[in-house]
């Protein structure tokens, strides 16, 4: 039998063993929970009669908070401290928070700074939180709008690879779409392109928009690459990157819920932009300056390559000047070839295989000459000297290809000769005396006249005599279908938009199967079309520009409205998805535009 006691001690032996098992489990939960000491404000963004409120959050119980000074800000309420319990799933959560009701002293711009607390011995800190002031709000206690709450919750951002470049040094911007994990955006549109007035510009194709996860002002965004231009400052100074501006399409958050208790969102559309952005450019160092320096910047490397040295008169070689490298490869003048005069040397045939990415330009560009010589003999290729400026040294650098020579072993000839002069070509031979240099002239003839043939009767006299007679009625038909193509006023109107449309378009139409292609060259031929008409030059071409100009001219307000629309259709095809029919919508758009503002611009 088994006592009483027994089984009391058995009873307590099991007791103490479940609550050091229940203690061991619950220490490992809590071991397993990382220290999380966070900062979080009601509203980054509000004006200077309304009331901030901002919350010190922290996952483990602490000691020895010590708020930030609130510079800017004067403590209305606070500090209000908040502990929270929760079991979730048989896991504990705790969180304790000190709570403060902030007034702004003023507009501007402010970073509410760190906060401090005790956790187990060690020292926690949260991250600055920025806030900006603005004027008075008209409501301060009404809630915040679905455009407001946007606005706030979605930036807009050009990244700059570098605000202080050299001249004709590749920088890079990056326009990065953050969007708050609040809310959800369905769609965004162009408003607005920068034109990069006194820059080279390249687009490099954003093949797929990939959301990513990033920090924003101290706070977790999701962002989006939407664009990425490489630019070259073609002038030294003070330079402005326009803002680019969106329509995004966007689902808010509202204080409303569902029967399930779901929180309802709400649509909006709101306009973001970037910042303008000020680019200082360095002008090149005059210290070193090559004399045959033509422009360009990076790091090349240079040579000049001869295709063969030995061969026979009148068989043709190639010299290749090549330069390679990472650099601005479409934007300076390669050095000439120095060869004999005696040489027959063709112009030179260009060639570039180039890839432009977001560091900048990099492949080759080639000039090669076909070179024939005519006589024998040994013919001198000079070096040829290629000289650019390396930004990241800040030193101009000087290459020389090495002196050849080509060797012409069979024909007439030439240098060896005492009677050739190689580098003048002139070739001076013995004048030879083959047979009678002089004969005597026959003094008589003995000529015979030439029998005539009769001329009256022929076929060929019926046809002179006749032919105008029957072309009489032909010059009728003719003119009077020339009558009737004059008084076709739509006809002539057609007509001369597709001249006008052949002559500016041609290279839209071959396009018309690939839409990148076709919109570069539609916007392309729409602004060498005013280039031609109103004397213009590059930097001339923005759409206010384009607008003064067509109504000084005397254009209509929809003709000047369909001009600017085909130039923004051409902006927004590089972001959206284009159709067959759009593209030959806008062909035939641009045709019937040209004809019209032809009759104003002459």
């Amino acid at each position: 039998m088994v006592s009483q006691e027994e089984v009391n001690m058995s009873s307590l032996k099991w007791y103490i063993s479940a609550l050091f098992i229940i203690g061991v489990f619950f220490t490992g939960f809590a071991q397993d929970d990382a220290v999380e000491f966070n900062a979080s404000v009601s509203k980054s963004k509000l004006g200077i009669n309304e009331r901030l409120r901002i919350d010190f959050t922290m996952n483990q119980d602490g000691d020895n908070f010590t708020p930030p000074d609130f510079d800017g800000f004067r403590v209305i309420m606070g500090p209000n401290q908040s502990v929270s319990h929760q079991w979730i799933n048989g896991k504990k959560s705790f969180s304790k928070s000190y709570s403060y009701v902030l007034s702004p002293l003023k507009k501007g711009k402010f970073n509410i700074r760190q906060a401090t607390v005790e956790i187990d011995g060690n020292t926690y800190k949260t991250l600055p939180v920025a806030v900006e002031v603005t004027e008075a709000v008209s409501d301060p206690n009404a809630p915040p709008s679905a455009n407001d709450v946007a606005e706030e919750k979605l930036h807009l951002v050009a990244e700059v690879s570098d605000s202080n470049p050299y001249l004709n040094e590749a920088i890079s911007v990056e326009y990065k779409l953050y969007i708050s994990p609040d809310i959800n955006i369905y769609d965004f549109i162009p408003v607005d392109n920068p034109t990069y007035n006194n820059f080279w510009s390249q687009n490099i194709e954003v093949k797929r928009l990939k959301a990513e996860n990033g920090l924003y002002q101290g706070k977790q965004y999701r962002y989006v690459v939407l664009k990425q231009v490489v630019l070259y400052p073609q002038r030294s100074g003070k330079l402005e990157i326009e803002p680019l501006t969106l329509e995004v399409k966007v689902e808010v958050p509202t204080n409303r819920r569902n029967i399930f208790g779901e929180r309802v969102y709400t649509q909006t559309h709101v306009k973001v932009a970037t910042d303008k952005r000020t680019i200082r450019v360095k002008p090149l160092p005059e210290e070193g300056k090559p004399e045959n320096f033509s422009g360009a910047v990076g790091k090349f490397d240079f040579d000049v390559i001869l295709s063969k040295s030995d061969l026979r008169a009148n068989e043709s070689l190639t010299a290749k000047i090549t330069v390679n490298g990472e650099g601005n490869l479409k934007l300076f003048e390669l050095p000439s070839l120095t060869l004999p005069s005696s040489l027959e040397v063709y112009e030179p045939e260009f060639s570039e295989s180039i890839r432009t990415r977001l560091s900048g330009m990099k492949g080759r560009v080639t000039e090669s000459y076909t070179i024939v010589p005519q006589y024998r003999g040994k013919y001198p290729v000079p070096e040829v000297e290629f000289s650019y400026f390396d930004p990241e040294t800040e030193e101009y650098k000087v290459l020389k290809s090495a002196s050849t020579m080509i060797n012409v072993f069979d024909g007439p000839s030439s240098g060896s000769d005492p009677n050739t002069d190689v580098n003048s070509g002139v070739v001076k031979q013995p004048v030879a005396m083959v047979g009678d240099q002089f004969r005597f002239l026959k003094l008589n003839a003995n000529l015979v006249p030439k029998a005539q043939k009769e001329f009256l009767g022929t076929l060929r006299f019926y046809l002179l005599y006749f032919g105008p007679l029957l072309l009489i009625p032909l010059a009728i038909i003719i003119g009077k279908r020339k009558r009737e193509r004059a008084l076709d006023v739509e006809g002539n109107r057609v007509r001369k938009a597709n001249r006008l449309a052949r002559k500016y378009l041609s290279e839209a139409r071959k396009n018309l199967d690939d839409g990148d292609r076709f919109y570069e060259a539609l916007e392309r031929a729409l602004h060498n079309y005013l280039k031609a008409k109103l004397h213009l030059v590059t930097s001339d071409m923005s759409k206010e520009r384009i607008r003064v100009l067509l109504e000084e001219h005397g254009a209509g307000e929809e003709e000047i409205k369909g001009f600017v629309a085909l130039l923004s259709s051409c902006e927004l095809a590089r972001y959206t998805p284009v159709t067959a029919g759009g593209m030959k919508v806008d062909y035939d758009k641009a045709a019937e535009v040209i004809a019209v503002l032809d009759k104003h611009l002459g």
